[in-house]
């Protein structure tokens, strides 16, 4: 999937917990990229979610239609990669967004989820 305006609005991660062991499923924003979906946490590493793909990294990806296995990971920061996974969630959202998003594209953590066995 392309990114741009095809894609849904958000998608939905599943991570294990990294206590717990049970699955936890949030709803997010992201855009495609590279042949690989970005995330951004503005909770940064303090993020459950992101907390949980650091000790496991195998998470469920469900974007529209397709739901699978995947492999998450946080993105250096300062790398070519960080920046197309900020620009890449900027652009997709800034049009419809209401408020200002340029403090929380430029301070959030970027995550990159690529789908496994595809």
């Amino acid at each position: 999937m392309a990114s741009g305006e095809d894609e849904p609005p958000f998608c939905y991660l599943t991570t294990t917990g990294r206590v717990s062991a049970r699955p936890h499923r949030i709803e997010i924003w992201f855009a495609t990229a590279g042949g690989r979906v970005y995330l951004l946490s503005g909770g940064r590493d303090h993020a459950d979610w992101v907390r949980n793909l650091v000790v496991s990294p195998d998470v469920t990806l469900e974007l529209g239609d397709r739901v699978g296995a995947a492999r998450a990971r946080v993105v250096e920061e300062g790398t070519e990669e960080d920046a197309l996974a900020r620009r890449s969630i900027l652009e997709k959202y800034r049009p419809g967004y209401g408020g200002d998003l340029t403090s929380w594209g430029r301070t959030s953590l970027a995550v990159a989820v690529e789908w496994v066995g595809t």
